[in-house]
């Protein structure tokens, strides 16, 4: 039993009493009563306190609350005597340790039960609150009838026995309504609901009964065939292979919490053994929504004597599930699901064990390399027994250009290489779906956008479900300047995503939010992204980000040191944010020194180009007086920077190259140079309110900010900055957001 079992169960208790009449504050009570370990707990009761606080600022002070820290509004409703300073006192302890619970070295779980306590005696003076100024908005209409004399002519009895009478046939109306419309339910109502329910599907990872482990990844490789082929049915609403990595083997959570979880409404699951030449596959289709039911199994057996053999049967299961659910499967769609991708099944065998040996690759960890020397060995094999295996020629592709990205990326021959297999992948199986993935990514990375959303909606066009291709979509959207589009692709891609990379495409879409300035949007995202791997240090970090956009630059500084001690690797190039980490005052100059010798070891460890980042590195030494190692960096920028726009790539047309050039100049005193750059950012007809921000206060730019011309440049971008953001606006309004 936890020890604050007995707080959980009065704020339980008061969660009954209140359920219904604030929405945002019931949320937050059923999560907080539902979590299963102290940071949870700790995190939901904080939220609570910011659904009163909010409400409190705009009901009290007048005023939204914005981005404004939680200290900061309790100081001002204590310091207006807006709230009572006891009610005060309660709120400030919850606030103080709810935020020690984000830093687990420094947390004693001892202290959630005076969070709890506090919580719940907020809650209760809340709730009185709330119901004295309902009270209030009452009275002066009940004053009108309070000085007026009583009616009693015969005439006003008459009237009041017609209003009864009518009153009395309206509810014996009404009963007859509901049970007539009960008993048509009762006819009708799960068929209705069974046609109208979202098909929804996440396909488990089936569980291998082999009695050789060795035979594994050919079971995986027949469940990645199932979901596959299910995910290529537009009528459906598939989840992808790294969403149901996390349920592998037999220890899991029940259907209904995992179904939950991934917010699917049915799942699929199955077992397979192999064993010589002989398959053995059952599987099932289950309804995870409201009570658990199975709608239907089967059961494979079949002798493997060519890959037809086994291959078939993923496609006769996606088809089975699809007549159950009563999806509609197109004739195009019908010849994609029936394809057989390789006439071998040694071809075959070799891809499946190439698949499993790329899954064990990370481009942050170069030790892993040898996985990929090791997949691309498996996969020149399944040539070797099938030439014409499309599937192993864009597997070829992808590992070229996880191999050879950043060597090449300032070449003229940029991924030559990976368009030649991916376009002879194509040539043999033109509605592969990952090919057009690839080419779109490379397009994008050429700075041919435009060209790269076309390759995205070929992708989309075989294979609907595909979260990458709506990804690569809001990416090319937000280098195309269309925010609802960016937006509007982020929700898609995350509808479609519930795996280990979901956090990091909440907070693509967090980002995206504040990109076009709706900050309440993008901080809930980013604690839903928290909430899913708990990573206390970036959870911070991003909170520091949000402060910075809000230009509480005290409360920044204060919540990035917290996270740069939590976390010292926090700053890794795969959060693009950290450059404003530079912003800081002197006091953090020898930090930032620090962390700049940590970018410089992963740069030289990893091979990727310091593109954007090197000039960072060379304002950590130049605040230190480290001028002519400074200048290094900020010379390798500018190389950097000038070679990309002269080939055209992707941060060019995203005016990340421009920027980075400008602040190079401007720094080394070129200042001709640095307007020429600034000028080539201000053709863009929007730029996202980071680089709003970044240009405003970027130590980089001190000694020019006051001049007209700067100036000019600045108003000119907040302009159109505000015109995208009405535009988005409106667009969040129609839709309901």
């Amino acid at each position: 039993m936890q020890i604050w079992f007995t707080e959980i169960k009065e704020l339980e208790s008061l969660y009954t009493s209140i359920k219904g009449r604030f929405p945002d504050l019931d949320k937050e009570i059923d999560r907080l009563v539902k979590a299963d370990d102290e940071n949870m707990v700790l995190l939901y009761s904080r939220r609570c306190l910011e659904v009163i606080i909010t409400d409190l600022c705009e009901c009290e002070l007048k005023r939204a609350r914005g981005t404004e820290p939680l200290k900061g509004v309790i100081d001002k409703l204590g310091h207006e005597k807006k709230v009572p300073s006891n009610i005060i006192a309660s709120m400030e302890g919850l606030n103080t340790l709810s935020t020690f619970g984000t830093h687990p070295k420094d947390f004693d779980p001892e202290q959630v039960k005076p969070v709890l306590s506090n919580l719940a005696i907020i809650i209760k003076w809340y709730l009185k609150y709330k119901d004295t100024a309902a009270l209030s908005k009452i009275q002066p209409d009940e004053a009108l009838y309070e000085n007026k004399e009583p009616v009693k002519s015969r005439e006003s009895i008459k009237t009041s026995k017609k209003r009864l009478i009518f009153l009395l046939s309206g509810i014996v109306l009404i009963v007859v309504m509901a049970v007539v419309a009960l008993f048509i339910f009762d006819i009708i109502g799960i068929k209705k609901e069974t046609k109208e329910i979202e098909k929804s599907i996440a396909v488990l990872p089936f569980i291998n009964e082999s009695p050789v482990d060795s035979n594994k990844h050919f079971i995986n490789g027949v469940m990645e065939e199932v979901l596959n082929n299910l995910m290529k049915i537009q009528d459906f609403r598939v989840l992808s292979r790294t969403s149901t990595d996390q349920y592998k083997g037999t220890d899991r959570p029940t259907i209904p919490e995992i179904a939950r979880k991934l917010d699917v409404n049915y799942i699929v699951e199955g077992s397979g053994q192999k064993y010589g030449n002989m398959f053995i596959l059952r599987v099932q289709l289950i309804r995870a929504k409201g009570k658990e039911s199975h709608i239907w199994a089967n059961s494979y057996k079949q002798e493997i004597k060519e890959v037809r053999d086994y291959i078939e049967i993923p496609s006769q299961i996606a088809q089975s599930i699809a007549a159950e659910l009563k999806a509609v499967i197109t004739p195009e769609e019908k010849q994609l699901i029936e394809k057989i991708p390789t006439i071998s099944f040694t071809a075959n065998d070799f891809f499946l064990r190439g698949d499993e040996e790329r899954k064990k690759y990370s481009s942050d960890d170069p030790s892993t390399q040898i996985y990929l020397d090791r997949t691309h060995e498996m996969y020149e094999k399944a040539l070797e027994y099938d030439p014409t295996f499309a599937k192993a020629y864009l597997g070829m592709a992808e590992v070229y250009w996880d191999k050879h990205y950043w060597e090449s990326y300032l070449s003229e021959s940029f991924l030559d290489s990976v368009i030649i297999l991916v376009n002879k992948a194509l040539s043999l199986e033109p509605r592969l779906s990952g090919a057009y993935i690839v080419k779109g990514n490379y397009y994008y990375s050429k700075g041919l956008i435009e060209r790269s959303v076309e390759e995205y909606d070929k992708a989309l066009k075989y294979n609907p479900n595909d979260s990458w291709a709506y990804y690569g979509k809001a990416t090319a959207s937000f280098t195309l300047v269309d925010y609802v589009q960016r937006i509007d692709n982020m929700h898609k891609a995350v509808a479609r995503n519930r795996g280990a990379s979901l956090p990091d495409y909440l907070r693509t879409l967090a980002r995206s939010y504040l990109d076009v300035g709706f900050p309440e949007q993008g901080k809930y995202y980013i604690q839903e992204a928290f909430t899913l791997d708990r990573d206390s240090a970036t959870y911070l970090y991003q909170l520091a980000v949000l402060e910075f956009f809000s230009e509480n630059f005290e409360h920044f500084y204060k919540l990035m040191k917290e996270a740069w001690e939590m976390d010292s690797t926090i700053f890794n190039p795969r959060i693009l944010e950290m450059e404003i980490y530079y912003y800081m005052p002197s006091d953090y100059n020898e930090e930032a020194y620090l962390n700049a010798l940590n970018w410089i070891e992963y740069y030289n460890k990893t091979g990727v180009l310091p593109l954007g980042y090197s000039y960072r590195i060379g304002m950590a030494l130049w605040r230190l007086g480290k001028y002519e190692e400074a200048k290094y960096y900020f010379n390798q920028e500018i190389k950097n920077e000038e070679e990309e726009i002269k080939l055209g790539r992707d941060r060019v047309v995203r005016g990340n190259a421009y920027y980075n050039l400008a602040a190079s100049y401007a720094i080394l005193g070129e200042k001709e140079k640095a307007y020429k750059n600034l000028d080539e950012l201000d053709k863009k007809k929007f730029n996202p309110y980071w680089m709003l921000m970044f240009i405003k206060h970027d130590p980089f730019f001190d000694n020019i900010r006051k001049e007209d011309r700067f100036q000019n440049i600045v108003k000119d971008m907040e302009i159109k900055f505000q015109a995208e953001h009405e535009r988005v606006r409106k667009w969040l309004e129609e839709q309901g957001m």
